[in-house]
């Protein structure tokens, strides 16, 4: 396992970091510890959740799983996104924010957040409200490192340049959906990031699934994202599945798994701090890991980018935002 930092920060992340919003849904409290436990014995550090995963029950189980392992781990969690019907149930105000770290703190049975996400652009709460709460967690103890998500690039430099004028703790990073079927990041995030120092955390690394191969020829697998949110299957069009009959191909020239090819391939990528992958299996979290042993060169490279070279333009694979 390689170690980075993330951005210009001083905090240290693993390449690959362990997604959890599978955890209490579609893989049961015993699997999901099992999966976080075999994480870190190979080397995982960074473990990624938020307040709404499976209604709370990510975090309840990560909790759980760390009771003895707590200061192995960089552990993340997010707050904005709905949680709950009603006004006071989204957003990023000083109410929302507040009230939901206290919760998170609570279900993951600790008392500080190693990087705590703005889960998502609040464009009803003022921008200055939300960085000075989060300057106050941090002052409080209660949270080390701030980062964003789901932010346009405006967005984030305009926060960044709060922050900085007001002296208050900045976003060391973004986590954005980025992968072979999503590159849409480096129209403008990869750019803004590198010039102002910050990581980017990856999330949908395999475009939900569809650059490991599993829906290739119309399959639906038990127990997928798919056949658990069949709204997933409008993302699942004739230009991704392309793109993962493409990568099967190359995948088997190079005698490695379409999913660990997927991986490598983004964690090479610049301002590439992390890319979160999900699992359900144990198995599939060490098949994932697999990445990391490729003997990966210049003309693989090469090869993967000319075939997804279209999918910079396209729309975005994932995207999570508030109404105004």
């Amino acid at each position: 396992m390689e170690y980075r930092h993330l951005g210009a920060s001083g905090l240290i992340v693993s390449q690959i970091g362990l997604g959890t919003n599978a955890f209490g849904g579609r893989a049961d409290q015993e699997t999901s510890i099992k999966i976080i436990h075999a994480a870190l014995d190979n080397g995982v550090t960074l473990l990624d959740t938020a307040n709404g995963y499976c209604g709370g029950e990510s975090e309840r189980i990560i909790g759980e799983a760390l009771r003895d392992r707590r200061s192995q781990v960089v552990l993340s969690t997010k707050a904005g996104l709905p949680v709950r019907e009603g006004v006071y149930g989204h957003g990023t105000s000083r109410h929302h924010l507040m009230q939901e770290l206290e919760r998170s703190l609570q279900r993951l049975n600790t008392d500080y957040i190693d990087l705590y996400y703005v889960h998502t652009f609040d464009p009803t709460t003022p921008l200055e409200e939300t960085l000075r709460t989060l300057d106050d967690m941090v002052r409080a103890g209660k949270v080390r490192y701030v980062a964003a998500s789901n932010y346009e690039a405006w967005e984030l430099m305009k926060a960044l340049g709060i922050s900085q004028r007001n002296n208050w703790a900045a976003f060391i990073g973004i986590q954005t959906s980025y992968s072979l079927a999503d590159r849409t990041p480096e129209r403008d995030l990869v750019p803004l990031c590198a010039d102002q120092g910050l990581g980017i955390v990856a999330y949908y690394p395999l475009a939900g699934g569809i650059l490991s191969g599993k829906y290739r020829g119309g399959q639906v697998p038990p127990g997928s994202r798919m056949q658990q949110n069949p709204g997933f299957g409008r993302m699942v069009d004739t230009s991704r599945l392309e793109v993962s009959a493409t990568l099967a191909s190359l995948a088997a020239e190079y005698d490695v798994a379409p999913a660990a090819l997927a991986l490598r391939w983004l964690v090479e990528q610049p301002q590439v701090g992390s890319a979160i992958v999900g699992a359900t299996r144990v198995e599939q979290m060490e098949q994932n890991l697999q990445a990391l042993t490729i003997n990966y060169g210049a003309d693989l490279q090469l090869r993967l980018d000319q075939a997804t070279e279209g999918f910079r333009h396209g729309p975005r694979f994932g995207w999570y935002r508030l109404d105004a």
